[in-house]
């Protein structure tokens, strides 16, 4: 029996067998991943279960010894990959998150030290989240212009956004010790908790982009909750027990939770049939053009 626990980029299902059994079923959205950035995907997790201790999904080949199947659905064929059931359930942002956002703080570290020493195979390929490709028109999640609520005021409060994150992202640059391969997609409802244990799944987002926008995507759809500095702080405490930091990385926090609320902006507008987006739409711009305002004040 196959029941649906998510639908968001992809379609993921429970599946479970008449002896009980369960994996879990990933149905990828069509022309979002190709088979060779999905296989990618694929090879970076399989590295990081070989070379780390990350608690990451374990994908369990077809019969046909491959990771990645194509499956026929209603709406044709669809690229699919299965994964070994993993326990746990959600955390929410009403939770008690500091011990967990340190253990994200210490796994976005570990990733990270590890995506500096890995050497991926000529064809690995993944999409690269610049600044441009969040922030322009054909930006990867959409464009975060013709989001709803994108009007007035606050088109004029992100606009002027949108020009200072470009302006200071260049400004940090992308050296090989701030940008590389990451998770990208560090956010709570990619996270299962069972008795303390937390298991880090969904790599579907995987790229190249700056290390610190690992702890912007913790936070996201809560980014103005006053828990914040307090969660920052232990991820932070997390992070430099396993890899240092420098003034200027850690500066760059702001930037990159204004960066993800804009990708997000954009993913909202760009994906108005799920549950997820319909539930942020109303808001979501207008609450990023005031979190928006200190940081203007202050560029």
């Amino acid at each position: 029996m196959a029941t649906l626990i998510n639908h968001s980029e992809n379609h993921t299902y429970r599946v479970v067998r008449p002896d009980g059994h369960k994996t879990v079923l990933r149905v990828h959205r069509p022309h979002y991943q190709s088979a060779q950035t999905i296989e990618s995907e694929l090879t970076w997790l399989g590295a990081l279960r070989r070379d780390t201790a990350l608690p990451v999904p374990r994908p369990l080949p077809g019969r046909d010894g491959r990771l990645l199947q194509t499956i026929m659905t209603a709406d044709g064929e669809r690229r699919a990959v299965l994964f070994a059931h993993e326990p746990g359930t959600e955390p929410t942002p009403d939770d008690d998150l500091g011990g967990l956002f340190e253990t994200l703080g210490r796994f976005s570290a570990i990733a990270h030290a590890h995506a500096q020493s890995f050497t991926p195979p000529r064809d690995f390929s993944r999409q690269v989240w610049t600044s441009g490709a969040i922030l322009d028109p054909d930006g990867l999640w959409g464009d975060w212009r013709a989001s709803p609520g994108v009007s007035g005021m606050v088109a004029q409060q992100l606009g002027q956004l949108d020009i200072a994150l470009r302006r200071d992202l260049a400004r940090y640059g992308r050296g090989s010790d701030r940008f590389g391969l990451i998770h990208a997609d560090m956010r709570l409802a990619n996270l299962l908790v069972d008795n303390g244990n937390v298991t880090l799944i969904d790599f579907d987002d995987c790229g190249f982009c700056w290390f610190m926008y690992d702890f912007a995507a913790a936070v996201s759809f809560f980014e103005d909750s006053p828990k914040l500095p307090e969660l920052r702080r232990r991820w932070l405490d997390g992070y430099t027990a396993v890899r240092p930091l420098s003034s200027s990385d850690v500066a760059m926090l702001d930037a990159m939770v204004l960066l993800r609320r804009m990708a997000l902006l954009a993913w909202i507008g760009s994906h108005a049939e799920t549950e997820l987006a319909q539930s942020h739409a109303r808001t979501f711009a207008a609450v990023t053009a005031e979190l928006a305002q200190p940081y203007l004040v202050l560029s």
